[in-house]
């Protein structure tokens, strides 16, 4: 983005900023009618992510590979929008089970290390295609 960005005025002018949709090869395409991604000034919010993986096959292992994939494109949407893991705010975990609630936090802060943002864990009845876990995260950006 070049020039002057203002959500409302700016030396006297009215500008009215635009969603940018953020897409990447390196993490699962969307089924459905939505973004991996929309950036918001500085701020980008990834959609709930599926332990697929970026060709588009499942990963059907355990629920620390299945939490794992997840992380991985969540990493991976958030490199495209120029953000990082340690620019995350925001995470809701959903989780088909609330049992796997230790599985998936250990993997959890193995992968945000020190970084800890803010979390909701929020367990369902079910998830698409049987998976066990779905995360989706808001992060900052600069």
């Amino acid at each position: 983005m070049q020039g002057e960005i203002c959500l409302f005025y700016c030396k006297s002018k009215h500008y009215i900023m635009q969603p940018i949709y953020i897409e990447t090869p390196n993490a699962p395409l969307p089924g459905g009618h939505y973004a991996q991604a929309t950036r918001w000034r500085d701020l980008v919010f990834v959609s709930g992510q599926l332990p697929i993986r970026p060709d588009g096959t499942k990963e059907q292992g355990d629920i620390e590979a299945q939490t794992l994939q997840v992380l991985h494109n969540l990493k991976a949407i958030l490199d495209e929008a120029g953000s990082s893991p340690g620019q995350v705010l925001k995470v809701t975990v959903y989780i088909a089970d609330v049992a796997l609630w230790g599985q998936v936090n250990a993997v959890y802060a193995a992968f945000f290390g020190a970084h800890r943002p803010a979390r909701a864990i929020v367990p369902v009845p079910a998830l698409h295609y049987g998976f066990l876990i779905e995360i989706d995260a808001i992060a900052g950006i600069g």
